[in-house]
């Protein structure tokens, strides 16, 4: 297993350093001259940008101090999102460049053939004689078919040279060679002019992608709602509400005030139960324990219910389940309560199996009345198959983000059996929150972040 998390990690890294070679190749030096400060102020970027984005990465991992967290993870995590939009845009421009520079071609050829020629030395005309050179010049004919020849040669060589000089040039302007006494014209190479168009647009392509993705995450959560039919809930239960938050994700960017918009929206639907389904932090309760106190503020008829999610494991997951309960969030680690007509459930994590800790159903489910409904909290949708086993009615979970960053949901979507969304398995139901905050980049790309209420209907209502 070490041999093979090193392989891993050197593919990474050679990734890594071929898609910043790229961007550095195409943003930079195929838009700027030689030894000019553009050209030197945007390879040292590339060379910072990936320092900063691998210190976000693995700064937590390493236990270094949580201020330089904090500096690292703005920076090194939105060049992360940045990369991957604007790698994605060069890679279109690569379809779009030689469109482009065939239409500048054209242009330029066809400005060329409505110029008004630069008269060049005397030559033959139509009709073989000597054109009229002037009332003092009386040139000779051998004289006028040798300047005429020259002339024809002159112009055809100029030409090439024009033409050569701007598809092998890419740095800076090329001029045109001029006869002796003619103004020379700046013809602007044809391929610093495309790369800098495809180049420009990339980059304001993943900008801006990049900058709605992190306002959409830095606004705060929306509320969805969803009615869940269950066939064994009683007709007293019809309508109960479970406000359904997951992967809030606290960290060195997400803070107290994200927590705090997180309770403010979800007081403002006044649900009768709270569920945080996991992954509520990043970081451990010396560094987060303030982030997550506005959590104490949740109000609800049947109060708050917590189960881990992965991340929880990574941040010392013993002393966050103690810190939450002291916040007035009961965790339910393989445990199970009565509520209003319903049996309500929590399992941990299947990160925790490295500990001892993973998920135990036949603790949680294995000796309740089945005849009785219930809801099942559980961080990943993959456990679905053991709530089928254990006839849950409905299991509550996230893990997955939605994707956060397209085309992440494209990979997600075949890790999990369900991505976002309500689902049935069989005669159980899933549902998949997208999550409230985001890990890594503060960004979502068509996947926006979600609290979701949860009304459970009665059948028999």
């Amino acid at each position: 297993m070490v041999v093979v998390g090193i392989l891993l990690g050197l593919v990474v890294v050679a990734l890594l350093a071929g898609v910043h070679w790229y961007v550095w190749r195409r943003l930079v030096r195929d838009t700027t001259a030689p030894g000019g400060l553009p050209r030197r102020a945007g390879s040292v970027t590339l060379v910072v940008l990936p320092l900063l984005m691998v210190g976000a990465l693995v700064s937590g991992r390493a236990g270094a101090p949580f201020w330089f967290q904090q500096v690292v993870a703005w920076p090194g995590y939105l060049w992360l999102a940045v990369l991957l939009y604007l790698t994605l845009a060069l890679l279109v421009g690569e379809v779009v460049r030689p469109l482009l520079r065939r239409a500048t071609a054209r242009r330029d050829a066809n400005a060329g053939a409505g110029a008004t020629p630069v008269p060049g030395p005397p030559g033959p005309d139509a009709a073989g004689a000597a054109p009229d050179a002037g009332p003092d010049v009386t040139p000779d004919a051998g004289a006028d078919a040798g300047a005429g020849t020259t002339g024809a040669v002159t112009g055809l060589a100029r030409r090439v040279d024009t033409d050569t000089a701007r598809d092998t040039n890419t740095d800076a302007e090329v001029r045109a060679p001029a006869p002796s006494g003619t103004p020379r014209v700046q013809d602007p190479s044809r391929r610093l002019f495309v790369s800098r168009v495809v180049g420009g647009a990339a980059a304001a392509a993943a900008l801006g992608t990049v900058g709605y993705g992190t306002y959409g995450v830095l606004r705060g959560p929306r509320v969805k709602r969803v009615t869940v039919p269950l066939a064994k809930l009683p007709r007293g239960a019809h309508g109960f509400r479970i406000a359904v938050v997951s992967d809030v994700h606290l960290g060195p960017i997400l803070g107290r005030a994200h927590t705090q918009r997180i309770v403010d929206t979800i007081n403002a639907t006044q649900p009768d139960l709270v569920a945080v389904v996991g992954d509520l932090v990043d970081g451990s309760v010396a560094d987060l324990g303030p982030a997550a106190e506005p959590l104490a503020g949740l109000k609800s008829r049947h109060g708050t219910y917590f189960v881990t999610g992965n991340h929880e494991y990574f941040s010392g997951a013993g002393e966050w389940v103690d810190h939450v309960r002291e916040l007035g969030m009961r965790p339910l680690e393989n445990d199970r309560v009565e509520i209003a007509g319903f049996d309500l459930a929590g399992v941990n994590d299947i990160a925790g199996e490295s500990e001892g800790q993973g998920p135990d159903f036949a603790k949680a489910l294995g000796d309740r009345d089945r005849s009785r409904a219930s809801v099942l909290l559980a961080h990943q949708p993959v456990v679905i198959h053991d709530a089928v086993r254990y006839d849950v009615g409905l299991q509550l979970s996230g893990h997955t983000h939605g994707g956060q960053l397209w085309p992440g949901p494209l990979i997600a979507a075949q890790a999990n059996p369900t991505l976002a969304g309500l689902e049935r398995y069989g005669d159980t139901q899933l549902y998949v929150s997208r999550g409230a905050g985001a890990w890594g980049p503060p960004v979502r790309v068509g996947a926006d972040s979600d609290i979701t209420v949860v009304e459970l209907a009665s059948k028999q209502a």
